[in-house]
């Protein structure tokens, strides 16, 4: 289980642009990505030493090659971006992107099953995947898809991350509207308590928009804007 959330709440009120790149999991989602745009963005997160770098999970081993020795996490997301799909499938995928070398896994939730308040098939399908994730030694991020759901929803969701051994909770895909919120990151760390991490994503474009989001309690920023993110500007990208 990761422990960033003990090991950055000391530090989560003085972020500042110097340590920022440490939180940020570098992003590339686009479904049109070229093996050319995956090197660039490997290439920045080796230069600004962001946390990660996240992308689809065809694109895994590419990322890993690239970042060897860099001291850059590869990241990959499963059952992206809609979640509906069966927790066999989402763990078949899970897998795949383990042994091509990613460190860390983003899954995407049964959304329908939140909206029902259904926890039982909540915890089963992130169970499944963490189960499977974390046999090959990497850590699971669940994505709970905080627009399409209630609080009270966010807060079954979370439970059921906690309860299905997730290693952090996210806020958004970045696709299905909406994004990461100060209230929702504040919600979601008071859900999962101190022990998991706490991912906001989704629309932190700028130094602020990410102080603020680790002031309520992120331990991880997913960003597509993570160069202006650590050099003060305003970025406009998306996913």
């Amino acid at each position: 289980m990761s422990n960033e959330a003990t090991v950055h709440a000391g530090n989560a009120g003085a972020a500042g642009a110097a340590d920022i790149a440490s939180y940020i999991d570098h992003t590339l989602l686009k479904p049109e990505a070229s093996e050319a745009d995956v090197l660039k963005v490997c290439a920045e997160a080796a230069e600004y030493k962001f946390k990660s770098v996240c992308v689809n999970p065809i694109w895994v081993k590419t990322v890993t090659k690239a970042l060897k020795g860099s001291g850059v996490l590869t990241c990959s997301v499963v059952g992206f971006p809609l979640g509906a799909t069966p927790t066999d499938v989402k763990s078949f995928e899970a897998r795949g992107a383990v042994l091509d070398g990613a460190d860390e896994v983003d899954m995407v939730i049964n959304i329908a099953a939140a909206r029902a308040n259904d926890k039982g098939a909540l915890t089963d399908d992130i169970a499944g995947v963490a189960e499977t994730v974390h046999a090959g030694g990497a850590i699971l991020k669940v994505i709970i898809e905080t627009a399409l759901l209630t609080d009270e929803q966010k807060v079954l969701a979370c439970q059921a991350a906690v309860e299905g051994g997730a290693d952090f909770v996210k806020t958004s895909t970045g696709f299905n509207g909406g994004g990461a919120t100060v209230e929702d990151v504040a919600l979601m760390r008071r859900t999962v308590g101190p022990d998991l991490g706490v991912k906001a994503s989704g629309g932190v474009r700028s130094l602020a928009d990410a102080q603020a989001m680790i002031a309520a309690g992120a331990t991880r920023i997913g960003a597509s804007s993570g160069i202006a993110i650590v050099k003060g500007e305003q970025g406009s990208a998306v996913y």
